[in-house]
Formats: C-alpha cells, structure tokens, sequence
C-alpha cells in the first residue's frame, strides 16, 4: 500500500512513498518551490471542474445545446469584452522562429511502462531524428499513467533537453536503426548528420488537462491539479536550458471547454512566470480544439489566452466525443460509423472552418495566429498493398488540410514523417498565417452546423470495430499503454490492413456511440448476414451483449503480439467490465479516462467492478467525479 511523505515543511503537499528521492532530479528544490507557489490554484481548477459538470448536468436536464456567448458580456475572470474579443481587440503573440514552420509535428510520449531510463530515451530520440518540424511530447492521452510514468517522461525530456550522454549514446544508436529502415523503405538515410539533426525538431508538451488529477502529489489531503504538475516541472526543469539555446518554451493545452478556463491557463502561466522571473509571454501555447463549447468560443479563447498563445489545432477524435456527449440529451443525434465522421462530414467540416477563421482574424497589432491540422494515425508496416493503400489516402488527407489552409499537421509515428512533410515542402511557404477566410459569424445556422450530421452507414461491421477497439484501448491502457498501434480483431493477421495508433480518444468516441446507439434506439442502415439482422433494426443491449462477448472471445484468442497474454486474465477483464459500465448506464459519464484512472495498477477484477460502481454511485448522485489515485488515499478515506 502507498504511502505519503511530506515534503515542503508547512506547505501542506506531500508526494507519495519514496518519489521525491528517487525522482529528485525531477522534484528539485526549485520545482518544488514553483510547485509550492502554483498550488495557489488549485482550489480553482476544482471550482473550474465542478461548474463543468453543472454545465453539463443543467443541459442534459433542461435538454437544450450549447450556445454562443452574449457579445456584450464579459469573459469570466479576463476583465475581456466578448465582442472585443471577436473584434480581434487584444494584443496577441508574435509566432516566435521556432514555430513561424510547423509543416510537420509528431506525437507522442517520452516514456514506456515499467521501462528503464535507456530505453525510454529512444523514444525522445525516434522523435528528435525523425525529421519533423515539431515534437509534441505527451503528457496526456498517450502518455500510459502506470507506476511513475508521468515522473519518467519529465526525465527522458530533461535528460534529452541538455543533452546528457547518456541519451546521446541512444541518440547515435537510433539514427544507425532509422536509416537501415530507411534504405528498405525509401532507398536512402534520412538521418545524414544525427549531432545537427537533433536540433532541427521544436519540443513541445502537452500537460494533462484540467480535468485530471495527479496521482503522486496531494495538497492539504486534495489531489493536485494534473494541468499544475506537469506544466510546473517541464517549464522549471528545462526553461533555462531552452532559453539558451535560442529554443521557444511550447506548450500544448488540452480539453479547455471555455474562454474562462483559457483565461485561468493564462493567469497560471503568468504566475510561473513571473515566479521564475520570465517575461509575461515567454511561455507560448498551442489550444487543442477538442471540445464542441470550444468551437463557440474561438476568438474569447484566443483574447483570453493573450500573449501566451500561438495557435490551434484541430484533433478530429476528441472532438468527436465531445460533439457526441454535448448531444447525449438529444434523442435525435445519433452518430454513424465511426469510419463515416472524416474531416469532411457535417459537423466536423463546420468545426474545421471555425478554426481556420479564427487564427486567421488579426488581433489588434495585425497578428495572426496558426493552424496545425489534425492526426495522420496511419503506420507504413504491413503489406505492400496495404501500406501504398494507406499512405496515398494518408498523403490525400494532408493535400486537403493544406489546400484548407492548415500550416502544418500531426503524426503518430516517427515514420510517417518523411512521407507526409513533403505536401507542405512541395507548398514551400513557412505557414498560411493570415490566408484570408471570412470573419466568423454567430447566428442559430452557425450554431446548428456544428451538430450536422449527414447520411452515413450504421452497421453491425461498424459496432464491432467500436467495440473491439473499444475493449483493446482500455486494455492497453491498464498495461500502460495509452498509446497503441490498433485495429478491429477480425483483420488480426490481415496484413492489407493496418494498424492505426491510438490514444485515449480513441476509446472515448467509440464508448460514446455505442452509447448512443443503444439509449438512443438507433436503426441499423444495412443487412448482416451473419447476425441476421436487417436494415432498420434497432441496435438493443441485446444486441450489444451478443456483440461484446463475441468480440471479448477473439481478442482471448488472439496471439501475444496483438493481445498480451498477460493480460487477457488481469487488465482485459476490467476494461470489459468498464466498457459494460459506461455502455449500458442510462446516466452517460462525462470521461471514460475516469473508469480508467481509477483501476490504474490494480489487476483485481473484483476491485475493479467495485471501484466502478463507487463511480457511478457517486456521480450519480450529486455529480461527483472521483479523479484522484485510489491507492494513495488517507485510510479514512479509502473506505468505502
């Protein structure tokens, strides 16, 4: 059982067992100090997250959707004028050099489960050669939660950022495997001079939402804010050595619903870096638009956020899930296939072009922002056809996100780099900062664009891919896994098709629909012959249970290298259970990722289900979100 040690006499924050010793590169006396003076808002981000869910709990009650702002109110906490701000009256960031080209960023954590140090810096390393212009290091929906894996990618990024020699050692190492997959795949390296080529890629992280919690570090009994933590020990631990390489310090935010949430992110950075004695600004931020409310609050996001604040992108699974959870009241909004919802369908085209009018609107010194497009998940391992398949529908996407004025856009793997940045090589220009787009407008036929759904298929084929994808994430994600290369069970062994990596969205959107479906009655669009259910069918928790134990048994059987065995009698039954919670629960619960963090390091599936129906219970009955570490609870506490 975990314990907690003090570590700040009178500060009130204590970090579980032996952490702050043997992570005492990482908890320093100065990030220690900054932690000290951030906790400071902590009690806000809690107000912050239980107005969320109010928010939320108010619209699914009065069954109404959501709304632009008054144009004459004010942004909550900013002091902002709401039609100031879509006036583009604030002063917002110059895009620094290391950003002013972004044509190509990959994703991705710095560090794997239950891994030493070596081998969680080749993963910095994979990321820092790969040739793309930007590296998002993940501290959130790829980054597996598990033991101290938040601890051990703030070391890989510290210990890659000043260059230790131990990680230049992997470094060399990893440029001699990516050239030899190089020479197969392309016919020639791609890493010609690894020293210099280390220095080419921006390093950017992304901190865990506000919604999150930390699982090391309690404050005065409470978990501490996620978003706090990880912000404070990346910016402290590498900001001089940034500095002074000339390097910008980048952040990525996730999961802001609202101008007011941008607005507390600015006041956090500004407190850090006026504790750190850095100019206001110093600290630049791209906003993840993954939110539906977001969408309605671009510009008051962009004004909130002030100098801090360089550009959006636009994550297309995330912001699936909110669109289907924002809608969980409307019996009329139900989702098809999840294979239907591309950039170009209803609701989400809509959504992309609020985006590329936003950044494109000039604040009031005639700057713009950016526009970094969505997620290519695709993987070039598989079959010949499979991969040339994949990657000319992959180098499609990129074309159409150039065409639409993105600057830039995502990878999942090192890979794909030297596949994809070529679109916006072949483009030439640094970025399409300040392509002219319409201004963006308010009206009801704004607002109803961004729930648009159009004729798409809703198939048994589609429900098992969300159900079998569904049941690997969770699984992947109790091993550690947060990142995962994926596919359906039924093309295990079919190299034509290949695998995608996923992360925690990925098992947000598919619960979400699967939810829809069933608590919604949606009807089936096609025949299936081998359920013999028909086009018009209503898809039932009959249905569903037939479903999910059809595909539970497949992924039993399937082979280690798509489904570890060890864990098909320890994590795999848990994420069932959890899928079964979430699915079947007419009350629709606002984050998967919850039902997940909770279960983190146990392996007991009677825990499990308790812990799950605690959840439930709990938000069920005053709307409670339980986000802090069970394990670490004070024994008054623990009990049930």
């Amino acid at each position: 059982m975990s314990t907690t040690a003090t570590t700040n006499e009178g500060s009130g924050m204590q970090i579980r067992d032996n952490l702050a010793e043997d992570y005492s590169d990482i908890y320093t006396p100065e990030a220690l100090a900054a932690l000290k003076h951030m906790a400071q808002f902590n009690s806000v981000q809690k107000r912050l997250m239980n107005e969320r869910t109010h928010r939320r709990a108010a619209r699914i009650k009065e069954r109404r959707p959501i709304t632009f702002l008054d144009p004459e109110s004010e942004i909550k906490g900013t002091g902002i004028n709401v039609q100031d701000a879509r006036d583009g009256k604030f002063v917002g960031a110059v895009i620094p050099h290391d950003l002013q080209r972004q044509w190509l960023q990959g994703t991705g954590p710095a560090a794997k489960p239950n891994s030493p140090v070596k081998a969680n810096l080749r993963n910095v390393a994979y990321a820092l050669l790969s040739g793309a212009d930007g590296w998002m290091f993940d501290g959130e929906d790829a980054l597996g939660q598990i033991t101290t894996m938040s601890l051990d990618n703030q070391r890989s990024l510290k210990l890659a950022i000043v260059r230790d020699p131990l990680f230049l050692d992997v470094a060399e190492q990893v440029a001699r495997e990516m050239n030899n997959w190089a020479r197969d795949f392309f016919g020639r390296a791609i890493v010609i001079d690894w020293r210099a080529q280390l220095n080419f890629t921006t390093k950017i992280f992304r901190a865990r939402g506000l919604h999150l919690d930390d699982r090391h570090i309690r404050l005065n009994g409470e978990s501490l804010s996620a978003s706090i933590v990880d912000m404070t020990l990346y910016v402290v631990n590498n900001y001089k050595t940034l500095l002074e390489a000339g390097s910008s310090i980048v952040l990525y935010l996730p999961k802001i619903q609202t101008a007011e949430e941008a607005g507390f992110w600015n006041r956090m950075m500004t407190a850090l870096e006026g504790h750190l004695g850095l100019d206001e600004g110093t600290i630049k931020v791209y906003v993840l638009v993954e939110q539906l409310e977001q969408t309605f609050q671009l510009m008051e996001i962009r004004a909130a956020l002030g100098l801090h604040f360089v550009g959006f992108n636009t994550g297309r699974w995330d912001y699936i899930n909110s669109v289907s959870d924002a809608n969980c009241w409307d019996p009329e909004f139900i989702n098809p296939n999840i294979e239907s919802i591309v950039m170009t369908y209803g609701y989400m085209r809509n959504y992309e072009d609020r985006v590329r009018r936003a950044v494109n609107t000039p604040d009031a010194n005639g700057n713009f922002a950016l526009w970094q497009g969505g997620m290519e998940p695709n993987i070039p391992v598989g079959s010949t056809e499979g991969v040339a398949a994949s990657m000319k529908k992959a180098k499609a996407g990129a074309v159409r996100e150039q065409q639409e004025g993105a600057s830039g856009k995502w990878i999942a793997h090192w890979k794909m780099a030297h596949i994809i940045r070529p679109v916006w090589e072949d483009a030439g220009k640094d970025n399409q900062s300040g392509r002219e787009f319409p201004r963006l407008t308010y009206t009801n036929e704004d607002a109803a664009g961004l729930t648009l759904l159009e004729t798409a298929p809703r198939t048994v084929r589609g429900a098992r891919n969300l159900l079998s994808v569904g049941l690997q994430y969770g699984n992947a994600f109790g091993q550690g896994l947060q990142a995962a290369a994926l596919k359906p069970a039924d093309f295990f062994g079919n190299d034509d098709i290949l695998y995608l990596m996923e992360d925690m969205a990925t098992g947000e959107i598919r619960l979400s629909i699967l939810w829809e479906w069933i608590h919604k009655g949606a009807a089936l669009t096609e025949d299936d012959a081998e359920t013999g259910l028909k086009a018009g069918d209503v898809f039932s928790e009959e249905i569903f249970a037939r479903l999910l134990e059809e595909e539970h048994a497949k992924l039993l059987a399937a082979g280690n290298r798509d489904v570890h065995d060890n864990s098909k009698e320890t994590t795999l039954p848990i994420a069932r259970a959890i899928v079964e919670a979430y699915v079947l629960d007419p009350t629709k619960a606002p984050w998967y990722i919850d039902l997940l963090n909770i279960n983190l390091n146990n392996q007991d599936l009677d825990v499990g289900k308790e812990r799950i129906t605690r959840y439930m219970a709990a938000f069920k009955t005053d709307g409670a979100r339980i986000t802090e570490n069970l394990d670490t609870l004070p024994a008054a506490r623990r009990e049930i």
